[in-house]
């Protein structure tokens, strides 16, 4: 198995130990991209709008393209971040929205719609689940279909100090979530996802896409006339509702 993993800071905390715990977990062979940020990508976005025109990459394409590499070819994402003022740490946040073309709003990629990801925050007291859905709602736009968040109440400032009982439950739901990802190894693109390119692709249509590069894009994909990601360029049989 393939994962990679983005790590929303630099230290080895808490919640770098749980998703290193649930990478230890999984069965089978396992070949793994580690990130840190804002270590591996520091920079904010500069709104500047060169992603979203043809022929033009971001300012930060260089450092961005390995990382871009290891996710495409990743069969499961791990996104790890402490939680700050309720919300994912400001090197999260700066790499989501880096990579925001990701969006089935603007250029999905199609190897997207084939993959797994978990999220994983934690906070000494309350918000880790707030800060875990707020990268998950990212992945999910990208098309991820299968999109797994942990969040943890740790009671602690580090990994060390939290209490042993804390500890053994965090380990039987990391060994559970273990058990999950590798029953089954194929992702079905459900109904929120169908439904999701359903409406991005009608905007695309109607011309109220960010640019004419992107409508382009989605054109020479065939996601304009009945093709889909999560499908073989010559399967384009439509669903019931269109997805």
């Amino acid at each position: 198995m393939k994962i990679t993993i983005i790590n929303g800071q630099n230290h080895k905390g808490s919640t770098w130990n749980i998703g290193s715990l649930l990478v230890r977990k999984l069965d089978g062979d396992k070949e793994i991209a580690e990130y840190f940020l804002p270590r591996d990508l520091n920079h904010f976005c500069q709104g500047c709008y060169a992603c979203l025109e043809a022929g033009e990459r971001c300012p930060y394409w260089q450092e961005k393209a390995p990382i871009l590499r290891d996710m495409l070819e990743a069969d499961l994402l791990i996104f790890t971040s402490p939680n700050y003022c309720m919300m994912p740490s400001a090197p999260m946040k700066a790499f989501l929205d880096l990579f925001f073309t990701n969006w089935m709003s603007h250029r999905p990629l199609r190897e997207m719609f084939s993959k797994r990801a978990v999220v994983i925050t934690t906070a000494a007291g309350a918000g880790a689940k707030k800060a875990a859905g707020l990268i998950a709602e990212n992945l999910i736009n990208w098309g991820i279909p299968r999109v797994i968040q942990y969040g943890a109440a740790v009671n602690a400032m580090n990994w060390n100090m939290v209490p042993p009982k804390k500890k053994e439950k965090i380990e039987k739901d990391m060994e559970k979530l273990a058990r999950k990802l590798t029953r089954g190894r194929r992702v079905h693109v459900g109904l929120r996802t169908r439904i999701l390119f359903w409406f991005y692709g009608n905007m695309q249509k109607a011309g109220w896409g960010a640019s004419r590069a992107e409508k382009q894009y989605w054109i020479e994909n065939g996601w304009l006339s009945g093709g889909r990601p999560w499908k073989k360029p010559d399967e384009k049989r439509r669903t019931s509702c269109g997805c």
